[in-house]
């Protein structure tokens, strides 16, 4: 008998029926791997999710259950430490100053890719010691900044496997632009009228650049809304509880969660179909999970793309 009352915070009663879809497809794909390969490249998983689904328990789960029960050395790592330095980012603003995707941190083309290229580079060739970047979110009153390479933490060790996560991670670009046309143009659309057709194709063009990284990528996982709206719920109730907890003055507003949710969102409609549909090539079918979520986050689909 369910004893949750209706008020309780909704993280409460979430219980982790991801990572035992996901740890099955995992392995048996490190399997195929360590067959067809005999060097000692690390194995990279990319996992995608959109905001308020739980990408950072499971990555957490799927990390810890990789390294103490299967001995594999496991390293995390978030595209969200691969920002533009807070200098960058208001170049990159300033150059750009009516497309207010690009203002401030979060759509493709505000990542620093050659620092993320270059990282992977040195971590698939086993470069050691290796520092990790970091980025410090509460810089500059919020805005956000890298963090001293002083303060990154140093892998010391080889890795056998490597999750990339990430809610824009295995975007690809649309290759036609009367594709961000339709979609642009079509009256169903939560955000996209909000911004020119230019500054949309923008962003397109900027996330060509990350084919360098998806492209390096050996398995996906998709954690999936059934309704990409379901974001806005998720981040209002992470809030509404961050403020319960310490205050108001710890937490976002209502109206400042759904500003910021939309910021992101033009992204979710832009690319998500794409995700959706495979973000590898035939050759390499079978490399891919999409679990879907229902409102309250919990797993009520999943198949192998």
């Amino acid at each position: 008998m369910d004893t949750t009352t209706a008020d309780a915070p909704l993280q409460s009663r979430v219980v982790d029926d991801k990572s035992p879809i996901c740890i099955p497809f995992i392995l048996s794909k490190l399997s195929e791997y360590g067959k067809a390969n005999t060097s000692n490249r690390p194995f990279i998983i990319g996992l995608n999710g959109v905001q308020g689904v739980g990408k950072t328990t499971l990555v957490k789960a799927l990390a810890q259950t990789l390294q103490e029960q299967e001995g594999l050395p496991t390293l995390v790592i978030s595209i969200d430490d691969f920002y533009l330095t807070h200098a960058d980012q208001l170049d990159l603003a300033a150059k750009h100053p009516d497309n207010q995707l690009v203002q401030h941190r979060g759509e493709p083309g505000t990542h620093d890719i050659p620092l993320l290229h270059s990282f992977f580079t040195s971590l698939l060739s086993n470069s050691l010691p290796l520092p990790v970047p970091q980025y410090d979110k509460s810089a500059f009153s919020g805005l956000g900044d890298r963090s001293l390479q002083s303060q990154w933490p140093v892998l010391t060790s080889p890795i056998k496997v490597v999750i990339l996560e990430g809610w824009c991670v295995g975007f690809r670009a649309l290759p036609d632009p009367s594709l961000i046309h339709s979609k642009w143009s079509d009256p169903s659309s939560r955000t996209l009228h909000k911004h020119t057709l230019d500054h949309l194709l923008f962003i397109n063009s900027q996330l060509r650049r990350y084919d360098c990284i998806t492209n390096l990528l050996d398995a996906f996982i998709h954690i999936d809304a059934e309704n990409t709206e379901y974001v806005y719920d998720w981040r209002l109730q992470q809030e509404r509880q961050l403020r319960q907890e310490k205050g108001a003055g710890a937490a976002m507003t209502d109206d400042q969660v759904v500003k910021f949710v939309d910021a992101y969102y033009p992204a979710y409609e832009l690319f998500s179909d794409t995700v959706r549909s495979g973000i590898f090539g035939p050759d390499k079918s079978g490399r891919q999970l999409r679990l879907v979520v229902g409102k309250d986050r919990s797993v009520i689909d999943h198949y192998v793309i």
